[in-house]
């Protein structure tokens, strides 16, 4: 069975810049790289380009939707496995539970809650699998300067920073998965 990553992203296409190419490009990869898409389920924004180009690649694409969101996010019916869950509470312990990476692509609030808790389950030992960030044009550094803020103030030990990984683009991102290039 191949190994599954949990990719975090925004429902919506980002501005100033249109990040649907960074995710599209992110879902054909990990696919053709022998991985199992897990994400949130959503057929627009970065979450649709996400599974629309992990399902053209041919891959297996597993998505959590909370059922409030079904019709915000739009729950994406061409996956392999939609499941509708209670609560974003449950999303999340499922998307995390059936991983054995994390990658997050630019996103709103709930991509950050997404993040947050899966490098504070990570550093409280619930799972080690890689959390993998990918910077594309900066937009993580503020995320790691926060944490560094939270260090550097007590609030945690400096080897946080070493729970996920800042990767300056997709290529990086990918290699840190060993999904790279084929």
């Amino acid at each position: 069975m191949s190994r599954a990553v949990c990719v975090f992203c925004g429902s919506r296409a980002g501005a100033p810049r249109d990040y649907r190419g960074l995710a599209a490009d992110c879902g054909d990869r990990l696919v053709r790289a022998g991985w199992r898409v897990v994400y949130g389920g959503g057929d627009v924004g970065l979450m649709g380009a996400l599974a629309d180009a992990a399902i053209a690649a041919g891959g297996e694409v597993l998505g959590f939707m909370p059922e409030r969101l079904l019709d915000r996010e739009v729950g994406h019916r061409g996956i392999s496995d939609l499941t509708v869950t209670a609560d974003m509470f449950e999303r999340k312990r499922l998307m995390i539970a059936g991983s054995d990476a994390f990658l997050a692509l630019p996103g709103g609030l709930g991509t950050v809650d997404e993040v947050l808790d899966v490098v504070t389950l990570r550093q409280l030992g619930y799972h080690d699998h890689p959390v993998v960030l990918v910077d594309d044009h900066g937009f993580w550094r503020p995320f790691e300067r926060l944490v560094e803020h939270v260090t550097g103030n007590g609030f945690a030990d400096a080897g946080v920073l070493d729970l996920f990984t800042l990767a300056p683009d997709l290529d990086a991102a990918l290699g840190v998965l060993g999904a790279g290039r084929r």
